[in-house]
């Protein structure tokens, strides 16, 4: 996890206050987590009735905002003002808004903690208050995690649920779910509803929490492609195409996609060992053998000419040029493109 995030909350559990935290970035999820601690944690729930105040920046002009904070907190030591998708506040970049919420940051009160979940993107550095928000609040930038950090944050994860989880485990998990972090947790959460292994959480494990069949899924589509073992290849396109429910091919073709993408990127890297492919591609540690072997016979044409393959079964998928063919024989079609 982020230090800066891990500062915040440390603070935060310590009962240290910061009279405005400013949250904003790309990456929603430390945004919640550290809002959502100050919502649940910092007043009492005697104190909350009189001394929290939760908005949404569509509905509150910054004027508003400021007024809420400068008031005082009612038979308790201070009170929370909580401003969710501020990034919607209508006149936070306008001149007249950031004035108002500038002056106030020069001055705030310190028994009101203000904070501002400002999701999706950041403030204008060019304008006064992006270059100064912080120099005068608690602030964080955040950034979509890139795939190589996953398996870190996972591993932290399961960490802190007191969980064991083997690599190969984290591996799968990181490539069937992404990195959308609220999606990630809640369905590591989910896994922890069920009975865990003694030794932990398996590859095995995982996938039969999450639907993924152990022979059967996209993992080992893209192994059965990259060792063009057709007989392999077809039985899992068989599979898919009867549980199309569970498996739609679109996800799967834009898989196949990033997978070749990043294999096409590849091929420039100065340095081909697994390190160095996961230092230029910005992929898991676990997934880079795939990317070393799949250089190995895939040449740089082969990998161009895969990639148009998949953009246009993609195109079939979404309905151009489709003819009558389902969206299994378009599946199987690219498959045995991708191998030949």
């Amino acid at each position: 996890m982020d230090a800066q995030v891990l500062k915040i909350l440390s603070d935060l559990k310590a009962k240290k206050y910061a009279p405005v935290y400013f949250l904003q970035g790309e990456e929603s999820y430390f945004i919640d987590l550290i809002a959502n601690y100050i919502e649940a944690n910092v007043l009492s729930d005697a104190e909350k009735g009189f001394n929290q105040v939760v908005v949404y920046g569509k509905d509150a002009s910054m004027a508003t905002i400021v007024t809420h904070a400068r008031r005082f907190p009612m038979m308790a030591e201070r009170q929370v003002v909580i401003v969710k998708e501020a990034q919607d506040i209508p006149d936070i970049n306008n001149e007249g808004g950031a004035k108002l919420l500038l002056n106030y940051l020069q001055q705030p009160v310190p028994s009101t903690v203000l904070v501002f979940a400002h999701k999706n993107k950041s403030l204008d550095k060019r304008k006064e208050l992006g270059k100064n928000i912080e120099k005068l609040s608690v602030s964080i930038t955040t950034k979509k995690m890139y795939d190589n950090q996953l398996p870190d944050f996972v591993a932290s994860y399961a960490k802190q649920k007191q969980v064991n989880i083997d690599d190969r485990a984290i591996q799968v998990f990181c490539e069937y779910i992404g990195n959308d972090l609220h999606r990630l947790t809640n369905e590591f959460d989910k896994l922890l509803i069920g009975e865990i292994p003694p030794t932990g959480l398996t590859a095995e494990h995982v996938m039969m929490q999450v639907g993924i069949s152990k022979e059967y899924n996209i993992f080992e589509l893209q192994k059965a492609i990259l060792t063009r073992n057709t007989l392999q290849a077809a039985r899992i396109v068989n599979y898919f195409e009867k549980n199309t429910k569970k498996n739609p091919a679109i996800p799967i073709v834009a898989f196949l996609f990033s997978f070749f993408s990043k294999l096409l990127a590849a091929t420039a890297a100065t340095d081909k060992s697994d390190k160095g492919l996961v230092s230029a591609l910005k992929i898991s540690p676990y997934a880079a053998k795939d990317y070393v072997n799949a250089l190995r016979t895939f040449s740089t044409d082969k990998i161009m000419q895969s990639i148009s393959f998949i953009k246009e079964a993609d195109l079939k998928l979404k309905g151009v040029d489709t003819g009558s063919a389902d969206e299994g024989q378009i599946l199987r079609e690219l498959v045995y493109k991708l191998i030949g």
